[in-house]
């Protein structure tokens, strides 16, 4: 269970070498958790994450887990509930994609949205049901300020992460007063492998902020995290930019 600040003592994350994910788990297992599940695909990298996490004192556990297999969803995290309770489920998964390959080849751009929103759709639907019939749990949401309004520089990718983030708030009406709590997070630019190579977009973040946010969400029994927080007044003046301007941006 949770403890009176809102931490859990165990851990489901569906992206298990995230580096988020990671850098939240470490948070996590110094304040409180002892149980920590990394669901993903096999490999060496999925099993290094392990063996970090269990020299910090953790009882972790892998399992298999794809997201382009949303058949295989229920199943495979339903042993993982029939394991014991999960008071904290993050969906961590995601694939940044390349814009420019991505508009010339259509199926890469599909493998994205599939990614993104199809697989994350079918795990969060999942993941909130387990929690409901246990009576109590967070779901925590990664999703990106790219979904607040699609670039020209990354609209596959942020397309998918709107859709992501408008399913997760409805999700989070649905769950309202059943004693789940769904957290979406918006994280800017992270620096992070998975960013490597690009131009680093103004107030990029880390993985080791966008943990210490989470935290303060889950503390906070927050709805959505902006990290960094300055975000949320700069998406909201660029969502509300005519499109026109918004074209002629530098971003």
């Amino acid at each position: 269970m949770k403890d009176a600040f809102g931490l859990p003592q165990s851990l489901l994350v569906l992206g298990g070498t995230s580096e988020i994910a990671l850098a939240t788990a470490r948070r996590l297992i110094a304040r409180r958790t002892r149980t920590v599940w990394l669901a993903g695909r096999p490999s060496p990298a999925l099993e290094r994450s392990a063996a970090d996490l269990r020299a910090l004192g953790a009882e972790v556990r892998t399992v298999t887990f794809d997201a382009l297999d949303p058949e295989s969803h229920e199943p495979v995290l339903g042993k993982v509930f029939a394991e014991g309770d999960i008071d904290m489920v993050l969906l961590a998964f995601g694939l940044l994609g390349d814009q420019a390959r991505d508009e010339r080849t259509p199926l890469n751009a599909v493998r994205v949205a599939q990614t993104n929103y199809t697989g994350a759709v079918s795990a969060a639907l999942v993941s909130a049901s387990a929690l409901q019939s246990q009576g109590h749990g967070s779901l925590v949401v990664l999703s990106s300020v790219a979904g607040e309004r699609a670039r020209r520089a990354n609209f596959i990718y942020g397309s998918s992460k709107a859709g992501l983030d408008a399913f997760s708030q409805g999700l989070g009406d649905a769950l309202h007063g059943t004693g789940v709590h769904v957290m979406v997070v918006r994280p800017g630019f992270v620096r992070s492998k998975m960013t490597a190579g690009l131009e680093e977009a103004p107030l990029a973040t880390t993985p080791e902020a966008v943990a210490t946010a989470i935290e303060l969400g889950l503390r906070r029994r927050s709805e959505t995290v902006w990290v960094p927080g300055t975000l949320r007044v700069v998406m909201s003046a660029l969502r509300h930019a005519p499109r026109g301007l918004f074209r002629r941006l530098p971003i």
